[in-house]
């Protein structure tokens, strides 16, 4: 389930929203560097080996509990864990109703407790434990129609400090990472839902000051950073891959 050598050598890790997209390129990543790993997703038909699929709801504690559990068997332990899992949503405190709100919410905010909560008897026994949640721009950018997406991405950040506070005694680093848009399954359904998907992808690009999107290989090797143990003075962080969006104030372009 690993490649021999790397940063990961002998280390266990777990990867919510691993079936595809930022996940399954971070599950990759970390085995490529010598990590055993678990995919979980409501649709594990995409892992591939080295790596372990799981089928995991993780908005059902049960299922959490009973995926996590699976893995730990498998793997021989936990080291580190990726909150990655998460779901899109469109529209202003208007247009979103409350059943979107209360779902996005809960896969979002609430599937990240869950698994921490299955995740962190194990993890305490590991002497290079981590969690890495998938946080957003759109934590501490107010971008439109994003009202709801944002919401829960801002309560990610805010958890991740919370939680490398609580755990730092239990020598369990919590970190985030916070992608700017990237090139995801996701976003790729948006554009093509678009009226004019050429000129959509050309506005998100445009919204990036490296005029680009991010890619799942980029957030995926910040998060592999974040979880390693060459970052083991690093908590309460969020890197964000985000292409300048968060940091720089460009002046326009001259034609």
């Amino acid at each position: 389930m690993s490649a021999p050598g790397g940063e990961f050598a002998g280390l266990a890790a777990v990867v919510t929203g691993g079936g595809s997209g930022i996940g399954l390129a971070t599950a990759r990543l970390l085995a490529e560097r010598g990590a055993k790993v678990a995919c979980l997703d409501l649709d594990p038909s995409g892992v591939e080996e080295p790596l372990l699929g799981l089928t995991a709801d993780v908005t059902d504690q049960d299922s959490v509990d009973a995926a996590v559990a699976a893995a730990v068997e498998r793997l021989g332990g936990l080291d580190v864990l990726v909150n990655n899992a998460g779901i899109g949503a469109q529209g202003t405190v208007e247009t979103n109703s409350l059943d979107e709100w209360h779902r996005v919410l809960d896969v979002n905010v609430l599937g990240i407790v869950r698994l921490s909560r299955a995740a962190l008897p194990h993890l305490r026994r590991s002497s290079n434990a981590a969690i890495v949640n998938t946080c957003s721009i759109a934590a501490t950018a107010g971008l439109p129609q994003r009202a709801l997406y944002s919401a829960s991405k801002g309560a990610v950040q805010s958890l991740t400090l919370a939680m490398a506070a609580d755990h730092v005694a239990d020598g369990i680093r919590v970190n985030c990472v916070n992608p700017g848009t990237a090139d995801t399954p996701w976003v790729g359904r948006l554009l093509d839902a678009a009226d004019d998907p050429a000129a959509e992808r050309a506005a998100l690009e445009a919204r990036q000051p490296m005029g680009r999107l991010v890619s799942a290989q980029e957030v995926a090797a910040a998060i592999a950073y974040l979880a390693s143990p060459v970052a083991a003075a690093t908590t309460g962080t969020a890197l964000f891959v985000d292409g300048g969006m968060q940091g720089l104030r460009l002046r326009p372009r001259k034609d």
